[in-house]
């Protein structure tokens, strides 16, 4: 018997040195809204970013410099799909997001926009031609 398994994503893990300052950041910076808030000393958040996907920011147990670094093994950034590059990260400028790398070509089509978080994690806005793979879903 061949079965098949039907997965969707809930949420992501992101564990933050200073769980509230990251929340407050991705509600001010990426529009996201909380959904939950678990009491606690620190306590921990459910954010849910336009789009519908949910960030869980939590206290970590430590800290590694290397957390922007998009070469490392493991999960790396976070694509956020745009419909303009150039009006994301005008809108994100002005509510104090920094970008200090240029736009680049997407693997798949289309282009891309490196920025961090408050904590130095790794994001990026994607923006896809109609025909790309990533649009025909």
């Amino acid at each position: 018997m061949n079965r098949t398994l039907k997965l969707s994503p809930e949420h992501l893990g992101l564990p933050a040195r200073h769980p509230a300052a990251l929340k407050d950041w991705y509600v001010r910076a990426l529009d996201a809204r909380v959904v939950l808030e678990i009491p606690g000393s620190p306590p921990a958040f459910f954010v849910q970013l336009p789009g519908g996907l949910i960030l869980e920011i939590y206290q970590s147990a430590s800290v590694r410099e290397e957390t922007g670094d998009n070469s490392l093994a493991g999960w790396r950034h976070l694509a956020l799909r745009v419909d303009s590059i150039a009006e994301a990260r005008a809108v994100l400028t002005e509510r104090g997001v920094n970008f200090d790398q240029p736009v680049k070509p997407a693997g798949g089509g289309g282009q891309v926009l490196f920025f961090k978080d408050a904590e130095g994690n790794l994001l990026h806005l994607v923006e896809r031609p109609a025909d790309s793979i990533f649009c025909a879903r």
